[in-house]
């Protein structure tokens, strides 16, 4: 099985159209016909591929063009790859827990507004990350919050815990949508 295509997966689905953009015009090897139909991360690392300027051994011009685009979280996603290669297997949530983390995703994306910068440099978001956050959905405070607690259960896996984004929640003194967050979980059936 190919390890190295869901890498690239991620890391495309996290370029914004700009970073495309960007890589486009540090590969003219690719050729100036070709370049133009090249519309997202998918094709261009499809193009790349085909000409062995990346793959799953081969990650060095990958690593310069993240580098040069200035995207550390992207280079922390290829570098994850090259140590562990496809990764661990990540443990999955106990079911419970998943429900429970799906209602605090909905009770904190209604809540937590322009405090959710603030709430994920407490969850252990680093700033690149939540710099790309806000790029990728500059008007929607409530996208902004979903992908950020989308990261933080990417990065925590099966350590994913809803009392931890409560102790988040209160150390950043949002106590009241702490108290509506544990309220709506004891409410849910789960």
């Amino acid at each position: 099985m190919d390890t190295f295509s869901p890498v690239l997966l991620q890391i495309s689905e996290d370029l914004s159209p700009e970073n495309v953009e960007q890589i486009k015009f540090l590969c003219p090897d690719i050729g100036k016909k070709r370049l133009e139909k090249i519309n997202n991360g998918i094709q261009l690392f499809q193009c790349l591929r085909e000409m062995n300027k990346i793959g799953p051994d081969n990650t060095r011009f990958l690593r310069s063009l993240l580098n040069s685009i200035k995207r550390a979280d992207l280079l922390e996603i290829l570098s994850n790859f090259e140590t562990y290669g496809s990764g661990p297997q990540e443990v999955q949530l106990h079911p419970d827990e998943r429900a429970k983390l799906d209602i605090a995703t909905d009770v904190l994306s209604e809540q937590l507004g322009k405090n959710w910068r603030r709430y994920g440099r407490k969850l252990g978001i680093t700033d690149p990350k939540l710099e790309h956050i806000s790029v990728k959905h500059p008007f929607d405070l409530q996208e902004q919050t979903v992908a950020l607690l989308r990261e933080w259960r990417k990065m925590r896996g099966a350590e994913a815990k809803v009392d931890d984004l409560i102790k988040a929640l209160r150390s950043c003194d949002l106590n009241l949508t702490a108290d509506q967050l544990s309220r709506k979980l004891t409410e849910e059936p789960h």
